[in-house]
């Protein structure tokens, strides 16, 4: 029960994510809302690229973590389902990329 609880977690992160893309596209200059109607939000409430990134970034960490805690109840599991387990290592690594790319946008180029 452990494993359907994280991965309902996991797709709730999901949708979470997806709303804050839907808001930041939408947030951005110039864009209007659903069907044309004009884009509501005022200067001082837009979210800055930064800020959206690090959103981004934590919705992405809390869905790894999550993942990890699936694959661990799943191998100790006695009927651990090998296909899945390589699926959720696999979708793992695939947030773990995406983490570290978004990591390098916040973090600035430094040359030395």
């Amino acid at each position: 029960m452990v494993t359907s609880a994280a991965l309902r977690k996991t797709a709730i992160c999901r949708i979470f994510f997806d709303c804050i893309k839907f808001a930041c596209i939408f947030a951005a200059d110039g864009l209007t809302g659903p069907k044309g109607t004009p884009h509501l939000m005022n200067d001082s409430s837009r979210m800055e690229t930064k800020d959206v990134l690090r959103v981004q970034l934590e919705v992405l960490k809390r869905e790894h973590r999550d993942l990890d805690d699936a694959i661990h109840a799943l191998q100790d599991s006695q009927r651990a389902d090998q296909l899945r387990l390589r699926r959720l290592k696999k979708q793992k690594l695939y947030l773990k990329d995406k983490i570290a790319q978004i990591e390098d946008k916040l973090t600035p180029d430094i040359i030395a």
